[in-house]
């Protein structure tokens, strides 16, 4: 596993083949596979080619601005980063939100995981799925979905729909929201706002069983591929209480790749628990877990994570998928990458049933909506389950409340290691002669990516479009050829 990270001991290689950009996910990244004299791969690493740098242009900013500052740092996932810098605030000032606050940040939240699922599925991956890795490019993209499937990209459409318009509700904008501030949130929800979104859920929640089946369709005709395509065994974390899935609050528990609790730990003590490997060639940092060390700790979060990780789902409707959904695996692990779409939406109907249980609570119409407090405490940790996983935020402040460190360890980055790992298998079972990499092949390596669903600006703090280029190298590293995709 070493090899593939820091590149040790690596057999004589004649050429290099680069995908750049990877396309239909969020963010700036690219492939590259390293061949060897015969053709076949010896290597293949996803890259994150840009920076950002949150971590440090954030210092010496009052801590208070970071719900503001920090969403910024994507626009499909911003809520995520707000409510985790809101969290981290708290932390600062001391404080527990009130009922009301609590709930209606959640709600926020399940709106974020609604809508980021929904296009996480229908928009970016469904493609693949309904048209079949090899087809036309011309055709296998949301267009063609929507010329092909109207109905079901009518259905993605609304569902997304309504997950941002909570959003907007509450934060007052789709992207980039207002809501939490340190100690609450500065907005009730009305008793009309409330009604029309119990009015929408049914026909939500319907659009997601239809979801549902047919991605359990999908596995069950392609049940060999399914088991084959980029898996990984490894670790699993995500938040849990009392044992149920947990999405907004809770404690980090990793599993074993058999379903065993490793260890199940407050959030605040993130830092003594998982550590950041660091390589040259990318710029996505390597989370792992410091007891078992890197790379053997590394570890998978996201959807499939939490859903291995956790021992229920507390909502009736998800809870029947997921045990579903355990069936297809070892025990309760299913360690199947292609899950992850599957895994992705048993949340969003989650999300969904939460919502409406939510709207339902006394505690969501309530007025009381902040604590104050003059308390300043030198640091405060915030950690959300984000759509693409595990979301961490830390901040250290001096007496005048100046944020001098901050850091973020994002969703993507604990998957990073799995992605390049998935990556290298479908190349080295579809790339056997380097002069013919098929569209195919390339799309697959693609697929592996989006089935983790990565936000590479969120992860890397880049900005930007996912152009993805294939370059071909001799073993000297002199450029012979590429190829470019829009």
């Amino acid at each position: 596993m070493t090899d593939m990270i820091e590149n040790k001991n690596k057999t004589k290689t004649s050429s290099t083949i680069v995908v750049n950009p990877v396309t239909r996910i969020e963010g700036h990244g690219k492939i590259t596979v390293q061949l060897k004299e015969d053709g076949s791969v010896d290597s293949a690493r996803m890259h994150v080619t840009q920076f950002r740098g949150f971590e440090i242009f954030t210092k010496g900013r009052d801590f208070r601005e970071m719900p503001v500052i920090t969403p910024r740092t994507c626009g499909i996932c911003p809520v995520s980063h707000h409510l985790a810098a809101a969290k981290a605030c708290d932390a600062i000032i001391g404080v527990k939100l009130t009922p009301s606050a609590h709930k209606l940040r959640e709600l926020m939240h399940m709106g974020q995981i609604v809508q980021s699922h929904a296009l996480s599925f229908f928009h970016l991956s469904s493609p693949d799925l309904l048209f079949g890795f090899d087809a036309d490019p011309a055709t296998r993209n949301i267009v063609g979905v929507v010329d092909a499937y109207p109905e079901l990209a009518k259905i993605g459409i609304a569902i997304r729909k309504f997950g941002q318009e909570i959003i907007k509700t509450l934060g007052d904008k789709k992207i980039h929201p207002w809501h939490s501030i340190p100690g609450g949130v500065n907005r009730a929800i009305k008793a009309t706002e409330r009604d029309t979104y119990l009015r929408e859920l049914p026909e939500v929640m319907a659009g997601l069983q239809k979801a549902v089946a047919l991605v359990k369709n999908y596995l069950d005709a392609n049940q060999a591929l399914a088991r084959e395509f980029a898996t990984v065994t490894t670790p699993y974390l995500g938040l849990v209480k009392n044992g149920a899935l947990e999405l907004y609050d809770g404690d980090l528990r990793l599993v074993s790749p058999k379903g065993r609790v490793i260890e199940e730990f407050a959030c605040q003590e993130y830092a003594q628990k998982i550590g950041e490997f660091v390589v040259d060639w990318t710029y996505l940092k390597f989370p792992f877990y410091r007891g078992i060390g890197f790379p053997e700790g590394s570890y998978r979060v996201g959807p499939l994570g939490r859903v291995n990780a956790c021992d229920k789902i507390a909502t009736p409707l998800a809870q029947k998928e997921l045990e579903d959904l355990r069936e297809a695996g070892d025990g309760r692990i299913v360690h199947y990458t292609l899950y992850y779409h599957y895994a992705r939406l048993i949340e969003a109907l989650y999300g969904a049933e939460r919502i409406e249980e939510l709207l339902n609570d006394p505690d969501v119409m309530g007025s009381d909506l902040r604590i104050t407090s003059n308390a300043l405490n030198k640091e405060g940790v915030g950690v959300v389950e984000a759509p693409r996983g595990t979301l961490i935020h830390h901040y250290e402040v001096d007496e005048r409340g100046s944020i001098t460190r901050a850091n973020l360890i994002v969703a993507t980055g604990h998957n990073n290691w799995a992605i390049n790992k998935g990556v290298e298998q479908v190349a080295k079972q579809y790339i056997t002669d380097g002069k013919t990499v098929t569209e195919g092949a390339l799309n697959r390596m693609e697929h592996v990516i989006r089935c983790y669903d990565p936000c590479l600006s969120c992860s890397t703090h880049a900005v930007g479009k996912m152009p993805l280029e294939v370059e071909i190298l001799d073993d000297s590293g002199q450029h012979l050829t590429s190829v470019f995709k829009e």
